[in-house]
């Protein structure tokens, strides 16, 4: 499935693990993924934030790639998550994500250590030539510790960047980028708060992790703002949706989201240390909140 139809809401993808967390759980991941497909999501973004990437070995990066390619069966894109501390595992995940099946990759500037802008260009560059594959640009400068304009952002369509998930929280750069660089470069929402505003200004689509909660609703907000342009109907649907969204950005966003699968009576194996599900009075909000937006809580 060519990147040509990368639209529409992308699961920021959660890693489901066997309890205690010491291995990737196929099973788990086979029903949360046939989940998603049934209510209509448009693509699968394994490996980034959501999925607790930075907790796992390169082997089982792979491994979680290579199910998730099998589980979707062609119904729906797999963009992989091949973030990395060095050009040499970037690369090294690259090559395997085009052999596995990926339809884009989505890359994440090695982080701890903030890299310039030329030496992103060029690791851009090498894991584009390494995959011949196109590349999302995961723009998140609380975690990279670097910060592009807008032209910056759209100029890394010369080193094979094609699509651009925006987790900055500017919507004004958000904005340029829509409206003024888009002949560069197709930016996607992933700033959980302003999904509304940034398919409502006509982003082609969200990278959106509150997606693996609400999965239904998440279509329902896509089809009534960027398939019928239904603004009122967006903003009754989005009242029920924004709570969740900031609720999750006010705490650790996997543990947040792994909580919110809990209570909704999902498996997930929760996460690996010094991580974990949230408990006590956070957790009390979020069962509320997840109640108050119509869905069944078991817990």
């Amino acid at each position: 499935m060519g990147l040509e139809d990368l639209h529409g809401i992308l699961v920021a993808l959660i890693t489901t693990f066997t309890d205690g967390g010491y291995a990737v759980d196929e099973e788990r991941l086979e029903e949360h993924i046939k989940h998603m497909i049934k209510a209509g999501v448009n693509g699968l973004v394994p490996g980034g934030t959501t999925g607790e990437f930075t907790a796992m070995t390169m082997d089982e990066r792979k491994q979680l790639l290579e199910l998730c390619v099998k589980y979707a069966n062609g119904q729906i894109p797999v963009v992989a998550g091949i973030g990395a501390l060095s050009t040499k595992d970037g690369v090294e995940l690259a090559s395997h994500a085009a052999s596995a099946g990926a339809a884009a990759l989505m890359v994440v500037p090695p982080f701890y250590d903030a890299v310039n802008l030329n030496q992103l260009r060029e690791l851009m560059a090498e894991i584009h030539t390494a995959s011949k594959l196109p590349i999302m640009y995961y723009n998140i400068p609380s975690a990279s510790g670097l910060t592009l304009s807008p032209a910056e952002i759209a100029g890394l369509s010369e080193v094979g960047v094609k699509y651009l998930k925006d987790t900055s929280g500017n919507a004004p750069d958000f904005t340029e980028l829509m409206f003024a660089l888009d002949h560069k470069i197709t930016a996607f929402n992933g700033w959980d708060t302003l999904t509304f505003y940034g398919l409502a200004a006509g982003a082609k689509g969200s990278v959106w992790g509150a997606t693996n909660l609400i999965p239904e609703l998440s279509m329902q907000l896509w089809e009534a703002l960027s398939v019928k342009g239904d603004l009122k109907e967006g903003r009754e649907l989005w009242r029920k949706i924004w709570p969740i969204c900031k609720f999750l950005e006010s705490h650790n966003y996997p543990s947040a989201i792994k909580t919110g699968l809990e209570l909704l009576g999902q498996g997930t194996g929760g996460l690996r240390k010094p991580f974990a599900l949230l408990t006590g009075v956070p957790r009390d909000e979020l069962k509320g909140l997840l109640q108050n937006a119509g869905l069944k809580t078991v817990q």
